[in-house]
């Protein structure tokens, strides 16, 4: 299994390993500009491929393009629940989410590409003007993760800084193996 595996029954240790997994593909770039460029870079990565492409997975069992965007697209959401209320309330919980379940019960494989990469570049236009506009202290807000503990908008800001460029990877890997045998 790889480190880079979030599943909803990953032990204490394995999550502790996923989060520091994401935070290091991040490194020393600034989030927010990885934040900012990752619709575009999607856009980019997705050029061109014909629809029967982003829907071919890179193997059997896992992920095509069009379930990584939906992910994505999902995630956001889930993303600017909890930064809103971190932002709004004082230590709230944030719960977590299965995102297999959400791939097999919300038919990921089903979703509209062009659909799910727009829903995701509004919410994220969204999240930023907030972050924009948070204050110094508003970074210091936390808010206390079911299965992470406290989280801080900071470290949230770069977590989904790190998400991004996992799936980005992902998205590219999948399209050189679905396009490898066309």
């Amino acid at each position: 299994m790889s480190v880079f595996t979030n599943s909803a029954t990953s032990a204490p240790e394995e999550i502790k390993g996923y989060v520091a997994a994401v935070l290091g593909l991040l490194g020393d770039q600034d989030p927010m500009r990885v934040l900012r460029s990752t619709p575009d870079r999607l856009e980019a990565a997705i050029a061109g491929l014909a629809p029967a492409a982003l829907r071919r997975p890179e193997a059997d069992g896992k992920w095509s393009i069009v379930q990584v965007l939906q992910h994505l697209a999902d995630s956001e959401l889930v993303w600017a629940w909890r930064l809103r209320l971190t932002l709004a309330q004082d230590r709230p919980p944030l719960t977590g989410y299965d995102q297999d379940a959400w791939a097999s019960r919300l038919r990921y494989a089903d979703a509209d590409p062009r659909q799910a990469l727009d829903l995701f570049a509004v919410v994220r236009r969204a999240n930023l003007a907030l972050l924009d506009a948070a204050s110094p202290a508003d970074w210091q807000r936390v808010g206390v993760h079911a299965e992470r503990g406290e989280e801080s908008v900071d470290h949230l800001v770069h977590l989904y800084a790190g998400h991004d460029l996992l799936h980005i990877n992902q998205v590219a890997r999948i399209r050189g193996a679905a396009t490898s045998d066309t």
